[in-house]
């Protein structure tokens, strides 16, 4: 044997003779794995289709133009995602946009130039019970709804069959199954916490998105996904593409997105306003928001249009915006500021979004064991000064006598009055 052959190469009975010579136990020698081949890059040739720029022009021309489904906010083919506060009525804005999609019938000011879709409602959120009394009057009886408008109840005591690797991977097939069962061509779910719990990773977010795109490109669906904003939002400043709750995939991913706000002026006044649009111009931004209130004359729960605003004017005040040790709890705070620091916000801009100082900001995320304090530090022009029980704080000036704080309610609107008149071209079905 040539002496240059490595030790893994020699047979295995003269490893065991050089071991016994030697006294020493015998341990076979690591073999080297076989190094894989190189793949082949025509496996990957359909990955991308690559055509010159006036042969997309072409193809684009022959495509049907996308028809509006909510307005300028939602159109056919798209993925778009509703968000806003918990108890601020996604549910019932929903469950109103698909009855008129179901229907062809506008949305208050958005209009719907489409034909009448089938719609999948597939809701997490109510029982069956719920559902009922929502569209219910104990005089008018339940509300008609539309043929073309489906509900899908889910049944969480369903267990995952072996065949599937994931309960995530059941809940995809079972969407699938449904869809084609009811020949949905609009798939409203409610909501996306339900579909995946942790989309504040990434990674999980980008599987999500990627799962729903491939749902709407093979059935050639139009998707709506409701989804919350964090707890503790800013009510002092303008709704943003960063009060999505969870990670900053989710809006990346969708080709538009819409947010209700509540106003700072009436606890029952809520606002519409366009987030994110590709197929459009925004027509519904802050200086043109859509105001809306929740009412229920008959029997059907619906919001009830009120014209157009700025969102400034509906904003609360910085100064009622603050955190105070009396009236903040520690726990809800630390989680405030590691839900943004999660969607990679910096110290500064984690003080600026809850009105407390950079130092604050930094002991929680060191998980500093000292008390939360809500002072803010000298020379830290960019972070707004508050109040603390000693008084205001030197380089503020002691703001101006106000009424009583606004403060904003999550319960239920009431209507306007009992005759309220009602028709599906602005509020929702009759």
């Amino acid at each position: 044997m040539s002496s240059n052959n490595p030790t893994s190469e020699r047979p295995e009975f003269i490893e065991r003779l050089r071991a016994e010579v030697r006294g020493v136990p015998y341990r076979p020698a690591k073999r080297k794995k076989a190094e894989p081949e190189p793949p082949d890059l025509t496996d990957a040739s359909h990955l991308f289709t690559v055509e010159t720029g006036n042969r997309w022009m072409d193809l684009g021309e022959r495509e049907p133009k996308a028809k509006m489904l909510l307005g300028e906010c939602w159109h056919q083919g798209e993925l778009c995602i509703l968000f806003a506060d918990t108890n601020a009525g996604k549910s019932v804005l929903a469950v109103q946009i698909g009855e008129n999609i179901a229907r062809a019938q506008n949305t208050g000011p958005f209009a719907c130039d489409a034909e009448p879709e089938k719609v999948l409602y597939v809701d997490f959120e109510l029982t069956t019970t719920q559902f009922y009394q929502r569209y219910n009057h104990p005089e008018q009886g339940g509300h008609n709804f539309s043929n073309n408008f489906f509900r899908a109840k889910f049944n969480p005591a369903t267990d995952t069959p072996q065949n599937f690797k994931s309960f995530d991977d059941f809940l995809l097939a079972g969407l699938e199954y449904k869809i084609g069962q009811v020949k949905a061509t609009v798939l409203i779910i409610d909501n996306i916490t339900c579909l995946r719990g942790g989309t504040e990773s990434a990674a999980v977010a980008l599987r999500l998105m990627n799962n729903l795109k491939s749902l709407k490109t093979d059935y050639k669906l139009s998707i709506l996904v409701l989804a919350h904003t964090p707890k503790r939002r800013n009510a002092a400043q303008p709704l943003s593409a960063n009060d999505l709750h969870g990670s900053k995939l989710l809006i990346n991913f969708a080709d538009s997105a819409i947010a209700i706000g509540k106003s700072a002026t009436d606890k029952h006044l809520c606002y519409l306003k366009q987030i994110k649009q590709r197929n459009t111009r925004q027509c519904y931004g802050e200086d043109n928001i859509v105001l809306c209130r929740m009412v229920q004359p008959g029997n059907f729960l619906h919001f009830s249009f009120e014209g157009n605003s700025t969102e400034q004017a509906h904003l609360q005040p910085s100064s009622l915006h603050s955190y105070d040790r009396s009236t903040i709890d520690r726990e809800e705070l630390a989680k405030s500021i590691n839900e943004l620091n999660a969607e990679g916000l910096s110290i500064r801009d984690i003080a600026a979004r809850l009105r407390i100082s950079k130092s604050t900001v930094n002991n929680v995320l060191r998980g500093a064991k000292s008390s939360i304090t809500n002072t803010e530090a000298p020379h830290e022009p960019d972070v707004p000064a508050v109040m603390d029980k000693a008084g205001p704080c030197a380089d503020t000036p002691p703001a101006p006598p106000a009424g009583p704080p606004v403060k904003i309610s999550s319960a239920p609107c009431a209507p306007k009055h009992a005759g309220a008149p009602v028709g599906m071209a602005e509020n929702g079905p009759p």
